[in-house]
């Protein structure tokens, strides 16, 4: 017998070795507002036909749980492809990035086929797909020899999961069937289809828009917003990795271990720089207009997606175009920290609009734009304070005001400054690779690692208080950053080319120093396993101007 402990109800009972947390479940009686998908044991998060052998703390969780809910949408992604496989038999489904609060995914009836997917075909891969879910049809789970799961794939024609397999350099390797379908994920699934009661299928841009629950309330839809313009970054990305023969994750290994990675370097670094000529090109055509020329630049972004740099190589670019621009950071008019925003539990809302003097801010626009010279303001960080050290800005001749910040886009924020004097840029990762076709990297964690590099060298927060604060983080963006991000005149996609390779690196020995007893070590197992599927680079041919210097170090810029 074995004692287990339930973190749900703060009680212990004892089970025999083996028992599944599917049957755990059942012994202790909780109220569960929504379904429960799965589960972390010992802060690792495993699925419910999980057995466990040893005592052990556990802790169930439904889909509000980020861990949960990636549990609960790479089964559906599962159930799309097998339903797919059921009715169009030798086709290809491409699950190839997050949007509009679903998944974009392309449909390849055929090798050669490029014809948009029709309304019929998604009736008949939603009808499929409702038939799974009625029959309640199992995950299954296999351990094997990484051998024998390339042979598995390689005897489908799964060519991108091969690739990642033969990279990875793995010994064994999990894979799971639905009915007589194989596929690889990289995480745990729920035990059976009939746990997927939530999720929509859609025609959306030629392809198909999978849709899953609302991670505030998951009985129900998450609500669709169009997003034409990161629609369209994303293309982009993905046309540039073609032509570069990287279409996942398995292409970049094999490509950095034949000693390609200072091309890849090279490649990134020339996509990003040509990306920020052409939008300074733009607000310099647009200054020089004779009607309402644009004076002033808005630069937002979420949290890590490289906003500061960002700023200062379109700064560089526009004074190759003549232009003399000047900066601040919304951060300068931060309320002192007795007036800041809070949580309920009484802790800081630090990235909350009111955060910031907006009154202050724009009287202080109206008055540089006009033509005054104003006093800006430094927040102080260690006092929390605002404080004024003789900084004075004036827009002369040529001259152009940059502002970047988290509220930058916030229409409140400009709101007396006429929409045709301002240009609006927003930055995010818009990570391009998958791990394979039907494993999307989530483009959160391209920014979660770069937070927890650049917080730990900079002494700021160890990686346990990064972690732990990253759900706040990723709330406050839902609420005041990507509602307006399809405003911007611009986007910019800041992901690097081989970015994670490049952070392993650096990212591996702070994660294994996050102790196991914390509520950190899930996401830090997590993160650790994930890096793991990419070969490592190392970062010393990365100029000092890069974007990712900003979070790695060895920046040319000042911060």
């Amino acid at each position: 017998m074995i004692q287990v402990y339930c973190k749900n109800t703060k009680t212990s009972k004892r089970f025999a070795e083996g028992t599944t947390l599917m049957d755990m479940l059942t012994e202790f009686k909780f109220e569960a507002p929504y379904q429960i998908v799965s589960a972390k044991v010992n802060n690792v998060s495993e699925g419910l036909k999980y057995r466990v052998f040893n005592n052990r703390d556990i802790e169930f969780l439904d889909v509000r749980e980020a861990s949960g809910m990636r549990v609960y949408t790479r089964s559906l992604c599962f159930l799309l492809v097998k339903a797919a496989h059921d009715i169009f038999k030798g086709c290809r489904l491409y699950i190839e990035h997050p949007i509009s609060n679903g998944y974009f995914c392309n449909l390849r009836r055929t090798k050669n086929d490029r014809k948009p997917v029709t309304s019929q075909d998604i009736d008949r891969l939603r009808a499929r797909m409702q038939e799974i879910v009625d029959k309640d049809m199992p995950f299954h789970r296999y351990e094997v020899q990484t051998e024998e799961a390339i042979r598995i794939f390689k005897d489908r024609g799964y060519e991108d999961k091969v690739k990642l397999l033969e990279s990875s350099g793995q010994i064994y390797t999990d894979y799971y069937t639905l009915g007589d379908t194989a596929d690889y994920y990289y995480g745990r699934l729920v035990p059976s289809a009939g746990y997927l009661n939530v999720w929509g299928l859609e025609p959306y841009h030629n392809g198909i828009l999978l849709r899953v629950p609302d991670r505030h309330d998951p009985s129900q839809l998450s609500h669709f917003i169009d997003q034409p313009k990161t629609f369209a970054m994303f293309n982009e990305n993905r046309r540039w990795n073609n032509i570069m023969h990287l279409s996942n994750v398995g292409d970049v290994n094999l490509a950095c271990q034949s000693g390609a990675a200072s091309e890849l370097i090279q490649v990134a670094e020339a996509l990003q720089e040509k990306k920020i000529v052409q939008i300074a090109e733009e607000i310099d055509h647009r200054y020089h207009r004779r009607e309402n020329p644009v004076r002033l630049v808005l630069i937002t972004g979420p949290s890590s997606s490289g906003k500061t740099t960002f700023c200062k190589r379109i700064s560089v670019q526009l004074k190759a175009c003549g232009l003399r621009p000047v900066s601040f950071s919304t951060d300068d008019y931060f309320v002192n920290r007795v007036e800041t925003p809070k949580f309920p539990d009484g802790s800081y809302d630090f990235d909350n609009f009111d955060t910031v003097d907006h009154d202050m801010l724009q009287n202080d626009l109206l008055k540089i734009l006009s033509g005054e010279e104003v006093d800006i303001p430094e927040y102080n960080f260690v006092t929390g304070l605002r404080e004024y050290k003789g900084k004075k800005l004036k827009l002369g001749k040529g001259s152009i005001l940059l502002v970047e910040g988290l509220h930058a886009l916030n229409e409140r924020l400009t709101d007396q400054v006429p929409d045709a004097c301002k240009f609006r840029i927003f930055i995010n990762t818009l990570t391009g690779n998958s791990l394979d076709n039907h494993n999307v990297i989530p483009t959160s964690d391209n920014r979660l690692l770069r937070r927890i590099i650049r917080d730990y060298n900079k002494g700021s927060f160890s990686a346990q208080e990064t972690i732990d604060q990253w759900p706040k983080v990723m709330d406050a963006e839902e609420k005041w950053i990507y509602p307006y991000q399809e405003n911007a005149d611009a986007m910019f996609n800041s992901a690097y080319l081989i970015e994670f390779a490049v952070l392993r690196n650096h990212a591996e020995p702070i994660l294994q120093s996050i102790p196991k007893n914390t509520t950190a070590y899930a996401e830090a197992h997590r993160l650790l396993k994930f890096t793991h599927y990419f070969a490592p680079v190392s970062d010393k041919e990365i100029p000092p101007t890069s974007l990712l210097r900003e979070f790695v170090g060895g920046s040319s810029f000042t911060y």
